[in-house]
């Protein structure tokens, strides 16, 4: 019996080998283009220097119009619609903040979060960049606006992420974990601030409803049911419940992503251990001769418990995480920058200073290093957390203006905060500039502070580091 390796790159057997090389060729670039950690935030910025040209041209009118516009379903007499802002917000946003809940569950479970003595530094870090920023708004803006306190509090972890992939070799890996680790906690801050401050009037019976779907969920996972798409009916009655209660639409998206298992069914010994199997008794059919018929009723057998191995051989947050992560990135976040980053610039003789916006800008740039630096001396002086290896002052202040970028979640706070459409203006335009000028000085200082071939050097001592510890 003749055996033949099988590849991927082999294509199937109807396609053309020239062709499907061609086609490897032309998509490549793109592939890669996808894998750089920057690239969500390059989507980004083209997303809303698209939106700022929308909004300050002849088509502001139309671009105003396509947000407003209602959009709903008919079923007799009963005719719900919203307009198609509150489906962006309200509704994408909701998958945004259930990835977000995916990640703080997975970080908790096996990562940066699962070691208290590991989590405390970035737990201070995180704290002291909330803290600092909305304590510099409120002391600039309180007159004007103190709802906007919130504003200057997020991190934007696409956008900061991307900043230190154009730093390259400079930047440790430990900074990058670092990073990460702040986000998430900085995320769950903005998700109690939204749910506590930037919600209205509470309705009990939403919360029923809520407790419905959650209580759902609770019992098809004690049942064993693993497909994740019979899930999404009672995630669509908890965001119905949450939208009704009052509370932010969006929170039921975390809530739903804290709910979902991070451990593994089968893990990858029981990947191997079904795949051995499987192979063992598809061999033993062939080599025995079976007929056809019933040896494709064997093959399709085993390939449906091999497919159900694949699948558990990961954790259900991880498996979701993965496959909504490029979507999130790619699709959800671009949209709403388009739908939210568009902002009538004043002409020059018009812009004004005013309290609202020298908020918010103090509060990003000033505010988030100054916060993250002060938080982590006192975090590794008074509670005994540890700085990473390869990770010093200079590091540091690098991380706390990237953390500076606020973006995305500093502009979905923007809309929950101000109701005034002026207000909201301000504190938007703002935010980009703001998120601008942090990205601008953390290239800048990071050329300047970091020395090139940190990264490998960073990696090489943890490697070290590690080896000493095991032995």
């Amino acid at each position: 019996m003749t055996s033949h390796a099988f590849s991927p790159l082999d294509g199937p057997p109807e396609a053309s080998p020239r062709a499907a090389a061609l086609a490897r060729r032309l998509l490549s670039p793109v592939e890669r283009f996808l894998h750089i950690e920057a690239a969500s935030g390059i989507v980004l910025l083209v997303t809303t220097a698209i939106a700022l040209v929308l909004a300050n041209t002849s088509l502001r009118d139309a671009y105003h119009h396509v947000l407003e516009a209602p959009i709903g379903v008919r079923l007799g007499s009963w005719q719900p619609s919203a307009p198609l802002h509150f489906f962006i917000n309200d509704g994408l946003m909701t998958i945004f903040f259930f990835v977000v809940g995916l990640e703080i569950k997975r970080e908790i479970h096996a990562g940066e979060l699962s070691n208290l003595r590991r989590a405390s530094l970035p737990i201070a870090a995180a704290l002291g960049g909330m803290i600092a920023p909305a304590c510099l708004y409120l002391a600039l803006a309180s007159r004007a606006e103190p709802r906007g306190w919130g504003v200057p509090m997020a991190t934007d972890i696409a956008f900061a992420v991307g900043v230190l992939a154009l730093l390259g070799s400079r930047v440790p890996p430990a900074v990058r974990v670092l990073l990460l680790a702040l986000a998430i906690i900085d995320d769950i801050g903005s998700i109690v601030v939204i749910a506590a401050f930037y919600s209205g009037p509470l309705t009990t019976s939403g919360f029923v409803v809520a407790g419905a779907g959650i209580a759902a969920i609770l019992v098809m996972q004690r049942l064993g049911v693993r497909r994740s798409l019979l899930y999404v009916v009672p995630g669509v009655v908890v965001w119905l419940g949450i939208l009704r209660s009052g509370v932010h639409p969006t929170i039921a998206g975390v809530i739903v992503g804290l709910l979902t298992p991070a451990r593994a069914w089968l893990g990858a010994e029981g990947l191997v251990g079904v795949a051995r199997t499987a192979a063992d008794r598809v061999t033993r059919e062939l080599d025995k001769g079976v007929p056809g018929e019933i040896a494709q009723h064997s093959l399709l057998r085993e390939a449906v418990a091999l497919d159900q191995a694949r699948r558990e051989a990961f954790a259900p947050a991880v498996r979701l995480q993965v496959l909504l992560h490029p979507w999130v990135a790619f699709l959800i976040m671009p949209v709403f920058a388009l739908a939210n980053a568009g902002v009538t610039v004043p002409s020059t003789d018009a812009l004004v200073l005013t309290r609202v916006s020298v908020g918010v800008v103090v509060g990003l740039v000033v505010g988030k290093p100054v916060g993250i630096l002060l938080a982590c001396l006192l975090a590794t002086k008074l509670l005994g957390a540890v700085l990473p290896r390869a990770v010093g002052f200079r590091e540091l202040v690098v991380l706390g203006i990237v953390a500076g970028i606020g973006f995305t979640m500093a502009l979905f706070v923007s809309a929950l905060a101000f109701s005034d459409a002026a207000r909201l203006d301000e504190a938007k335009l703002a935010v980009l500039v703001a998120s601008g000028v942090a990205m601008l000085a953390s290239l800048v200082l990071g050329r300047i502070l970091l020395r090139p071939g940190a990264a490998a050097r960073g990696a090489a001592t943890e490697a070290v580091a590690e080896a000493s510890d095991e032995s």
